[in-house]
C-alpha cells in the first residue's frame, strides 16, 4: 500500500506520547489527511468539516498523551471528528437563539440536559444517516437558517431543484425519526428563519 495513505506508524505515535516535537508534529502531519476525510464524510458542509478536522488535529497535538494504545489513533480520531460534526447537528434542538452561542446555554435540570442531550443524539444519528447531498441542503436550510437562494448557490443547484432536495431531505428525516418514536417532531424540520417554504 502507498506510503502516503498510511497511519503514522506505532513507534512514531510512541515518540510523540513520550514529547518528542519532531514526531508529534509528523504525526499530526501525516494524520491530517485521513482526519480531514473523516471529517468530509460526517459533516453537513465543507465548513462544518473543516472545522472539526481542526479541532480534531487541535486535540491531536494537546492530548496525544491520553491515547492509552497507539494502534488506536485512527479510531480515536474518527471518533473526535464524529463528535465534533454531532456537536453542529446539536445546535437542532438548542433553538435559533443559542445557535450563535452554544456555550451560553444554561440547562435548568439534569434531567433536563440528559433528555436534550439523548434527543439531540437521536437526531445527529438520523442527520448522518441521510445521503451526503440531502444532509448538505437540510442543515444549510434549517440548521444554518441560511436562505433558499443562498444554499442554491453555494451547492450549484437551481432554486427548484434545491427545494425538491430539501423536500425529500425533510420526508427522509422525518421517516426515521418517526421510525424510531412513531413521531416527528415538527421543529426539526422547519427552517430556522425565514419564509415556511422550503
Amino acid at each position: 500500500m502507498n506510503q502516503r495513505f498510511r497511519w503514522p506508524d506505532e513507534r512514531l505515535i510512541k515518540a510523540a506520547q513520550d514529547g518528542d516535537l519532531a514526531s508529534l508534529t509528523t504525526v499530526v502531519m501525516e494524520s491530517q489527511p485521513h482526519v480531514h476525510k473523516f471529517a468530509i464524510s460526517l459533516c453537513a458542509s465543507p465548513q462544518d468539516a473543516e472545522d472539526a478536522a481542526q479541532e480534531a488535529l487541535i486535540i491531536l497535538y494537546r492530548k496525544i498523551g491520553t491515547l492509552r494504545a497507539t494502534g488506536a489513533l485512527a479510531s480515536w480520531m474518527f471518533r473526535i471528528v464524529r463528535n465534533e460534526c454531532l456537536r453542529q447537528v446539536r445546535l437542532l434542538v438548542s433553538g435559533s437563539d443559542d445557535a450563535a452561542e452554544p456555550e451560553a446555554t444554561a440547562e435548568p435540570s439534569a434531567e433536563d440536559a440528559v433528555l436534550r442531550r439523548l434527543e439531540a443524539e437521536r437526531i445527529a444519528a438520523a442527520v448522518s444517516a441521510l445521503p451526503r447531498d440531502q444532509r448538505q441542503v437540510l442543515i444549510m436550510r434549517d440548521v444554518q437558517g441560511l436562505p433558499g437562494r443562498t444554499v442554491a448557490h453555494s451547492l450549484g443547484l437551481s432554486s427548484a431543484a434545491m427545494k425538491s432536495r430539501l423536500h425529500r431531505a425533510r420526508a427522509a428525516l422525518r421517516h426515521s425519526l418517526a421510525a424510531t418514536t412513531g413521531q416527528s417532531p415538527a421543529p426539526i424540520c422547519q427552517p430556522v428563519g425565514g419564509d415556511s417554504q422550503p
